[in-house]
C-alpha cells in the first residue's frame, strides 16, 4: 500500500464512488509536480497511488479529484466539477489516508487513518 490513499464515498447514494481519476502533486516552488495517478475501484478505494517504496519529503501536496467525470458517469448535475485536497507533510514514513465524502452540491474530508 502507498504511503497516501483515498476513499470517495457517495453520500447521496451511500455508496463508494467507483472510477473517479484522481492525482496526486507536489509544490515545488510556485508549480506542482505530478507524482501519481489512478481511478477508484468498486469499493471508492485507491491504495497503489504511489509505489510503496516511496516517502515523500516534507511539504505541501495535492489531491485533485475529478468530481465532473463521476457525475457525468452517473447522469447527475454536480456543482463542483472538482475537488482539490491540499495538505502538509511532515516527513518520515507515516501514512496519510485522504477521504472524500461527496455529493452533487458538496463535499466533506478529514485526516482519515
Amino acid at each position: 500500500m502507498s504511503q497516501i490513499t483515498t476513499h470517495v464515498l457517495d453520500t447521496t447514494s451511500g455508496k463508494p464512488a467507483a472510477a473517479v481519476p484522481v492525482k496526486l502533486y507536489h509544490l515545488n516552488g510556485d508549480s506542482w509536480l505530478s507524482l501519481g495517478e489512478g481511478r477508484t475501484n468498486d469499493d471508492g478505494r485507491i491504495l497503489d497511488l504511489l509505489d510503496e517504496c516511496l516517502h515523500l519529503p516534507a511539504g505541501t501536496y495535492r489531491m485533485h479529484f475529478d468530481t465532473h467525470q463521476y457525475f457525468l458517469n452517473h447522469n447527475i448535475k454536480g456543482f463542483y466539477p472538482y475537488v482539490d485536497i491540499v495538505f502538509e507533510l511532515h516527513g518520515g514514513a507515516e501514512h496519510y489516508h485522504i477521504p472524500l465524502l461527496l455529493s452533487p452540491f458538496g463535499y466533506s474530508t478529514y485526516r482519515g487513518s
